[in-house]
C-alpha cells in the first residue's frame, strides 16, 4: 500500500452506523414535580365505563376484555353522548396548561439562593466518611 487507506478501511468507514442509546438507557432524567399531561375524552370515558363494566360483569379479570369493550362502546357513541367526556377532557387540559405555565415560570427563576449546591447532603458525608476511613485502615496495620 502507498501510504491511503485499503479498500476494506475505506468500507468499512463509509458502512459504520452510529447506534442510539437502547430505551430504558440513561437519558435525561424526569423531574417528578412536573405535571402529568391530562387524560383524552377517551380516557375520561373509560374511568366511568369500567366501573360500569365491573359491575355487571364482576367475575371476568380481564384487562383486555374490558379495554376492548370500551373501544367498542366509545365508537358506537354519538357526538352528543361523548359531549360530557369531551367537556371533562378539556376542562382537564385547561388545569394542565395552567399548571406548566406555572412549573415553566418557576424553572426559569433558577434555584433558589437557599438552596444547596449541586453537590447533595450524602455526597459531602461520604467525602468526610471517606477521609475517615483512611485512618481507620491506618489504625488496623
Amino acid at each position: 500500500m502507498k501510504g491511503g487507506k485499503s479498500k476494506t478501511e475505506t468500507r468499512n468507514a463509509k458502512l459504520s452506523v452510529t447506534k442510539k442509546p437502547a430505551k430504558g438507557g440513561k437519558g435525561a432524567a424526569k423531574d417528578p414535580n412536573k405535571p402529568k399531561r391530562p387524560s383524552s375524552a377517551f380516557f375520561v370515558f373509560m374511568e366511568d365505563f369500567r366501573e360500569t363494566y365491573k359491575k355487571e360483569h364482576p367475575k371476568n379479570k380481564s384487562v383486555a376484555a374490558v379495554g376492548k369493550a370500551g373501544g367498542e362502546k366509545w365508537k358506537s357513541l354519538s357526538d352528543s353522548e361523548k359531549a360530557p367526556y369531551v367537556a371533562k377532557a378539556d376542562k382537564r387540559k385547561v388545569e394542565y396548561e395552567k399548571n406548566m405555565k406555572a412549573y415553566n415560570k418557576k424553572l426559569e427563576e433558577g434555584p433558589k439562593e437557599d438552596e444547596e449546591s449541586d453537590k447533595s447532603v450524602s455526597e459531602v458525608n461520604d467525602e468526610d466518611d471517606a477521609e475517615d476511613g483512611s485512618e481507620e485502615e491506618e489504625d488496623d496495620d
